[in-house]
């Protein structure tokens, strides 16, 4: 059966109760989707706001449908965290006055909050109202990692879809049937997207990301004879290609407005705009994380060579290089430089800016790697 549930890979029982409920015409208003990153969560949202917005039950073809599935429908919200540590309770009230203004252009408006399982007290208990008694042309859609790490009022307040988590060869398997690519070439895809299989479907149907991935790798072999000047230039370079997909993204909106915004009221174009910006914002933070997810693939398989482990290698296109840094380097170094990265993936949260972000984890890779400057230098 071929339908916008198709695409939740992975998850039959999920694909079979969602299914179940548009057939009997019985979307709910609050569901919490519980799994861990990569379990296609965010991908079923999206299908359920499909079925919720379209006139036909998720037919898949009519412009409301691939809208959503853009990601650019204006009654199709998606929040993630603003805050360091979590939502910001003023996030979450605008999401709640936003929630009582009507539809732009659909019957229904769906909201699909994210990692939900890090909203504080205060931001749920001004949620909860909303919640419980959402409008009636209001569908809310919650994603958290488990349902012990929910608040127990938001969970009492959802219906709960549990997704599984899904094994690294099942998933490799999943994405070589749905592109026809090597597992090779799947399981590399996997590591840059952070497990998701969703996201590496597309990454392996695009060359651009595999020419960046290529790119990323070639810089961090070359971080050794790097000078100062030589990183500055890398992390500007990674930086610009990362974000390009942006660009894309950025042109389509400014089109689909174009084309509508004759029809439509002030009050409704600064809510597409907004909604444009969160979109634009998001797949910004996507990006910059599949950047530190290649870079951490790449660490990681030079730790599994030094640590006797070379069978256990992913990257196995760059294995020789792979090879020659894990001969420079120990396993306690490399470690290091793993935790780098997590900061650099918290400094993103905190909204620090990308090319210094990436300048640090590049600086800081290269040191725990190889050691001081003068030390590289008086080795040779």
């Amino acid at each position: 059966m071929s339908d916008v549930f198709s695409g939740i890979l992975g998850q039959p029982k999920v694909r079979d109760f969602l299914r179940s409920v548009v057939a009997q015409d019985a979307i709910g208003q609050a569901y919490l989707f519980t799994g861990p990153a990569g379990s296609n969560k965010t991908l079923a949202a999206y299908a359920l706001a499909q079925a919720a917005i379209c006139e036909d039950k998720a037919c898949g073809t009519c412009d409301a449908c691939k809208r959503v599935m853009r990601r650019n429908h204006p009654d199709v919200r998606y929040y993630e965290p603003e805050g360091s540590g979590g939502y910001l309770v003023e996030q979450i009230r605008e999401i709640v006055a936003d929630v009582d203004m009507a539809p732009i252009q659909a019957k229904r408006k769906v909201y699909i909050i994210d990692r939900v399982d890090l909203l504080s007290v205060q931001a749920a208990n001004a949620f909860l109202k909303t919640l419980e008694e959402p409008p009636a042309n209001v569908v809310l859609i919650l994603l958290g990692r488990t349902q012990t790490s929910v608040l127990p009022t938001i969970v009492s307040r959802c219906q709960v879809v549990p997704f599984r988590h899904i094994p690294h060869t099942e998933a490799v398997g999943i994405v070589c049937q749905n592109t026809g690519v090597a597992p090779l070439q799947a399981a590399v895809a996997i590591q840059a997207c952070s497990g998701s299989i969703s996201k590496a479907i597309d990454f392996v149907r695009s060359s651009e990301r595999f020419a960046f991935r290529s790119r990323v790798l070639q810089i961090l072999e070359s971080l050794e004879l790097a000078d100062d000047l030589d990183i500055l230039g890398y992390a500007a370079e990674i930086l610009e290609r990362a974000q390009a997909p942006l660009d894309l993204v950025r042109k389509t909106q400014e089109e689909e407005l174009a084309a509508s915004a004759e029809f439509m009221a002030q009050a409704a174009i600064r809510q597409v705009e907004a909604r444009n910006k969160r979109v634009l914002s998001a797949k910004s933070t996507e990006t910059l994380h599949q950047t530190t997810s290649i870079m951490r693939s790449w660490l990681r398989d030079v730790l599994m060579v030094c640590s006797g482990q070379p069978e256990l290698v992913i990257n196995e296109d760059v294995r020789d290089a792979i090879g020659r840094t894990a001969a420079k380097t120990s396993a306690e170094r490399l470690v290091r430089a793993l935790s780098a990265l997590d900061e650099t993936d918290e400094a993103f949260r905190y909204n620090v800016s990308p090319e210094t972000c990436i300048d640090v984890a590049l600086f800081t890779i290269r040191e725990e790697l190889y050691g001081s400057h003068s030390a590289r230098f008086a080795a040779k």
